[in-house]
């Protein structure tokens, strides 16, 4: 099963042709599927309704949308949320920042870091991997979610950055 949330659209459009979409439509159909997972967070293939059934039924036949699972979610006293997720060999943070203008959310890209600097505890614990796609950007799925911003026009987070666990630039592909 390919987990869309893997894909961006060229990638996106690519699967919709290896799964037999017509050539003329898989740009749209991408850029629809694209609108579903990121502005809507619709999970349900079923409820992407200007999707045609068809192609629906293909896409619950051969893939999937798998976000991370949430070992533990904490909020502080000044409103600051974090969140420790379960990416297989190891676990992740990620924390939103609240502030009056800007809600902030900072994700990590690997687990661990290779970089070993003197004053970060993340690096004495050793590097395990890069994160995934699906891993970075389930991350900022899950704040949403979890923040209640999910359908359209509401935006708790206005800012990504990319720190926590791991050196950004090191994972810079995914």
């Amino acid at each position: 099963m390919q987990n869309l949330l893997e894909l961006n659209q060229p990638a996106l459009a690519q699967f919709f042709a290896q799964l037999g979409e017509k050539p003329a439509s898989v740009k749209m159909r991408a850029k629809q599927t694209l609108k579903w997972l990121h502005q809507s967070q619709v999970t349900d293939f079923s409820a992407m309704t200007d999707i045609a059934k068809a192609t629906r039924e293909l896409l619950a036949a051969n893939a999937e949308i798998r976000d991370l699972n949430v070992i533990r979610d904490s909020t502080a006293s000044d409103g600051t949320r974090k969140w420790l997720f379960d990416v297989g060999t190891s676990a992740v943070d990620a924390v939103f920042i609240p502030e009056d203008d800007r809600g902030t959310l900072c994700i990590s890209s690997q687990a661990g870091c290779a970089l070993d600097c003197s004053f970060c505890s993340t690096g004495k614990q050793g590097f395990n991997r890069n994160l995934t796609v699906a891993e970075i950007i389930g991350q900022l799925w899950q704040a949403n979610n979890a923040l209640g911003a999910v359908h359209g026009d509401e935006r708790v987070i206005s800012n990504v950055v990319l720190m926590g666990m791991g050196e950004p630039l090191a994972n810079f592909e995914n």
